[in-house]
């Protein structure tokens, strides 16, 4: 159809030709852009979907290596997420000094509270609010979404903290990266399923400022089921 508009209905007519050409091409670019946006979309909409079925309780087997005395721990941990009103999420914003957010249904908040027995018996309990806050990101990456995590409370140091997270909207795994004082923490999520999450972790010492990571002192591994 297009080559007989082109070749009979405009011959002669290169005006014409040249209207159609243009007409066509915003047409496509028009495509091309929706395209785009719904890309963007499916990544938040599988950004949300993620935390929605993070909202229950869970219970999670862990291993830990400690490479700077070479001892391997294991542990079970049990703990509940619910999400955060938006005064609390308000809450969570000013412990950290962090400027106010219009429309704060649209970031993931969660109460977080867990209780660690470990296989010598050792027993860790501790309760957080958090806050993940996305940024705006360049709209030629459909896949991935970044921005800061926010707590109330640390779990290396405990005092309001502000990470950075990034997500894979293919993988489903949320990778979140915590600068502490003397410690770097690299933590993973990755939702399997609805009811199945793997959690790694690789502890660095802190290098200097621009240095990049290299001395590991924890390397931790987690299978994380939801509690029917």
């Amino acid at each position: 159809m297009s080559e007989w508009v082109m070749g009979e209905w405009v011959n002669g007519k290169s005006c014409w030709k040249r209207i159609y050409l243009k007409f066509s091409d915003t047409i496509h670019r028009w495509f091309r852009h929706n395209s785009e946006v719904n890309k963007i979309m499916d990544k938040f909409d599988i950004f949300h979907q993620f935390f929605d079925c993070c909202v229950g309780k869970w219970t999670t087997e862990r291993t830990y290596h400690y490479l700077t005395y070479q001892e391997v721990e294991r542990s079970r941990t049990e703990f509940a997420v619910s999400p955060l009103l938006p005064e609390q999420k308000s809450q969570v914003l000013a412990d950290n000094q962090y400027p106010k957010q219009s429309q704060l249904e649209k970031f993931p908040g969660f109460h977080l509270s867990f209780q660690t027995v470990s296989e010598k018996g050792e027993r860790v309990e501790q309760a957080l609010n958090l806050i993940f806050v996305p940024h705006q990101v360049d709209t030629t990456d459909t896949k991935i979404l970044e921005g800061d995590y926010l707590r109330d409370r640390a779990y290396e140091e405990a005092k309001p903290i502000v990470s950075h997270f990034r997500f894979d909207s293919t993988t489903r795994e949320l990778l979140m990266r915590t600068n502490y004082t003397r410690t770097v923490s690299v933590d993973s999520i990755t939702l399997v399923n609805p009811d199945l999450r793997i959690r790694k972790i690789v502890n660095y010492r802190r290098p200097p400022e621009n240095n990049p990571l290299q001395e590991v002192t924890l390397v931790g591994f987690g299978v994380e089921q939801k509690v029917k």
